[in-house]
């Protein structure tokens, strides 16, 4: 349930100490659950320094590790999410999200200075394929071997957003230089030995009205649309991944715009006159995916 939110420039060494993390928390006989960045990349068909250099791509992964930590966010495990996480208000938003989940989590920030990183980057050696998606080596699903080009990497440092600790979701905050060892029995004090955050107004949903109810419905199977449309948009062929649904989106890759929103508004119609509008929004995406799925056959 703990989430651990890595954050630093890039090569300062995120994926060693989660590694570090994994391993201590395993020894304590807590199940640990890795969210990595370096995986999720290949997996979605993208090269890492193409997907770095373009928005929509680099939102669609901040969007499916997003959605893979709400999934594991109730569980009884501690999440790692081994990824960048410059941007502040990403951090954010997983900090609500860990609130709401009545959850704790702490951010471990792998402070180095940017000269040093670009030389640690400069020893990677790895080399990308230019069929990700294709590959079967399951050890070849890592892309965290492989150098940024200077364009990424200089990029990635000047929109970087430093964790600061006396920000509520960046707190507690635990820096490490390369040098320096994990505070590993605080990190676990923080996370097991502390009380969650009280969810408030802002991270709990209340009852909804009617009216809210429906809008909230319209909301949601937009953004479910867009997604698609977007995923579709960089380069995604097979299943896809949105928010708040187990279920990925399979269909084929001929439907388009207007046929979705067509099936869209059929949801909601069908919702309507069928769904209590005082119950809870949040199987919602889960049935609209499962809707589509079965009604954009072949």
């Amino acid at each position: 349930m703990p989430l651990i939110v890595m954050c630093g420039l890039p090569a300062s060494g995120k994926t060693r100490r989660c590694r570090e993390l994994q391993h201590y928390f395993e020894s304590r006989e807590k199940l640990v659950y890795v969210l990595s960045e370096n995986r999720a990349v290949p997996k979605a068909g993208f090269r890492k320094n193409d997907h770095f250099i373009d928005s929509q791509k680099e939102k669609l992964i901040r969007s499916d590790l997003k959605s893979e930590v709400l999934r594991f966010l109730d569980k009884t495990c501690v999440v790692i999410l081994d990824a960048g996480n410059y941007i502040k208000g990403y951090r954010y938003e997983l900090f609500c999200a860990t609130k709401a989940a009545r959850s704790t989590q702490c951010c471990v920030f792998c402070g180095i200075q940017k000269e040093q990183a670009w030389e640690f980057n400069l020893q990677r050696n790895g080399k990308e394929t230019t069929e990700v998606e294709k590959m079967e080596n399951d050890s070849i699903q890592d892309n965290s071997n492989i150098p940024y080009i200077k364009d990424t990497f200089e990029g990635l440092c000047m929109r970087f957003e430093e964790p600061h600790s006396n920000c509520r979701w960046d707190n507690p905050l635990f820096v490490n230089f390369p040098e320096d060892k994990l505070d590993f029995d605080n990190i676990f004090a923080a996370l097991f030995e502390s009380k969650p955050l009280p969810p408030n107004q802002s991270t709990q949903n209340p009852p909804l009205s009617s009216t809210n109810y429906l809008f909230e419905l319209d909301r949601l199977t937009q953004e479910i649309v867009r997604d698609i449309l977007l995923a579709r948009k960089v380069g995604i062929l097979g299943a896809i991944t949105v928010n708040q649904s187990q279920t990925k989106v399979d269909i084929p890759t001929n439907v388009n715009a207007i046929q979705l929103n067509r099936l869209r508004r059929q949801f909601l119609n069908y919702t309507k006159l069928h769904q209590n509008t005082t119950g809870s929004l949040e199987k919602t995406p889960q049935v609209f995916v499962q809707f589509l799925n079965a009604n954009c056959k072949d």
